[in-house]
């Protein structure tokens, strides 16, 4: 029986490093929020794959240097505050 050399792949010999990259330029969506209608349940917080939620003292907001617009902030939230449109440059 011969051995078979594996080669580990993506291993991130950074943690964090991502951060360090801005990954939202190829967007074509980006979600804005209603505060009116905002319950600040953090669900999109919780879903969002990018981090790209914060939440400030009376709001969210959306990172858009790292929001890749999915969309899945807006499927997510229970009272259709977050709606996504269409990235205007």
């Amino acid at each position: 029986m011969s051995k078979v050399k594996i080669t580990i792949a993506g291993v991130n010999k950074k943690p964090g490093s991502s951060r360090e990259y801005k990954t939202g330029g190829w967007r074509t969506m980006k979600p804005e929020v209603d505060i009116e209608k905002c319950i600040q349940c953090l669900k999109c917080f919780d879903y969002c794959p990018d981090g790209a939620v914060k939440k400030t003292e009376d709001a969210i907001e959306f990172d858009l240097d790292y929001c890749k617009g999915c969309g899945i902030c807006e499927r997510e939230c229970p009272v259709d505050a977050i709606e996504m449109k269409v990235e205007e440059k």
